[in-house]
């Protein structure tokens, strides 16, 4: 089972509605960059060596955002669906509508695989995770200064 490490945290946002509760945040070990990840791949029984991953990688990134530069989405089965969306402010009237001055920002979104067999939406997930606290990786404080 997947392992995600999470720790918690208390909201002192006082604007906040949930200040002074305290939240799970997720947390990462690493972030595995493109050379890391197509080492990975390789490692998993596979032909290619990391340099061809890695190239096939590479290729992926800039064709993905050539597509999505061309208002397409992009669908990687059994993983999910890649997009675009504008980030805008309104405009009195149509004709009023200026993309300088109205579009404030161009956002690449995600949406993951619904297939049942392949589904990896958050109530999915979830069940598939299992949850260990960031403090279980801590060293104790008092058995790490040891006494004596």
């Amino acid at each position: 089972m997947a392992k995600i490490l999470y720790e918690v945290k208390r909201n002192n946002n006082t604007e906040s509605k949930g200040y002074g509760m305290w939240y799970g945040r997720a947390k990462s070990l690493e972030t595995l960059n493109t050379r890391k990840l197509a080492n990975h791949i390789s490692e998993h029984g596979s032909i290619y060596t990391p340099d061809v991953v890695y190239g096939v990688l590479e290729k992926f990134r800039s064709c993905l955002l050539e597509m999505l530069l061309n208002s397409k989405k992009v669908k990687i089965d059994g993983l999910g669906t890649f997009y675009c969306t504008i980030e805008s402010t309104g405009a009195p009237s149509k004709d009023k509508y200026n993309t300088q001055e109205n579009i404030k920002g161009l956002r690449v979104r995600f949406l993951p695989e619904q297939a049942q067999e392949q589904n990896i939406s958050s109530r999915e997930f979830l069940k598939r995770a299992e949850f260990i606290s960031i403090d279980q990786l801590k060293p104790d404080p008092e058995e790490e200064g040891g006494e004596g």
